[in-house]
């Protein structure tokens, strides 16, 4: 059966803005959206900074500044999955 082709505007990022929009309404959405804001905040990155706000791992509340090709990259995805 052939699956029905998604229409609609997105994000530079490639999400969807409709489905983004109602998955940051969500309890889960909203406390990493607050998280991400609080330690930005911490961090005194402002809007347009060329670095993001990168959490240590497994750690909600503590991070470091990182320019947004290291935290965005797939290689620093991908080094988080990985359990050699």
């Amino acid at each position: 059966m052939a699956r029905k082709k998604k229409s609609g505007p997105r994000y530079a990022n490639g999400n969807r803005k409709v489905q983004q929009k109602a998955y940051n309404k969500t309890r889960k959405g909203l406390r990493i959206r607050v998280g991400a804001n609080k330690l930005r905040r911490k961090l005194k990155l402002k809007v347009g900074d060329k670095r993001d706000a990168a959490h240590y791992k497994g750690s909600k509340t503590k991070g470091r500044p990182q320019s947004r090709s290291a935290n965005r990259s797939r290689r620093n995805s991908l080094k988080i999955k990985r359990k050699n």
